[in-house]
């Protein structure tokens, strides 16, 4: 079975999907957006940890594209 999860407000949105990893356990692939004045920013990645349940890969993939949210509109991190 595969997971997935979106939050999204306002400007921004996260989603998650999950699949089975090669050699057991499961892994989130993140997908973040954010509208600005600068202009739209998208990007797609791994988290870089394997998880032992689908629950807990959606759940922290989640987390993981929220730092990723907060670190671009703050202006922290510029990719």
């Amino acid at each position: 079975m595969t997971l997935s999860a979106d939050v999204q407000q306002g400007t921004w949105s996260v989603n998650v999907q999950t699949d089975a990893a090669q050699d057991g356990g499961f892994q989130s692939t993140i997908h973040v957006k954010h509208s600005s004045p600068d202009g739209a920013f998208e990007h797609s990645f791994h988290h870089a940890k394997i998880f032992a349940t689908e629950r807990e890969a959606v759940l922290e993939g989640l987390r993981e594209g929220m730092t990723w949210i907060a670190l671009k509109t703050t202006r922290t991190i510029t990719v």
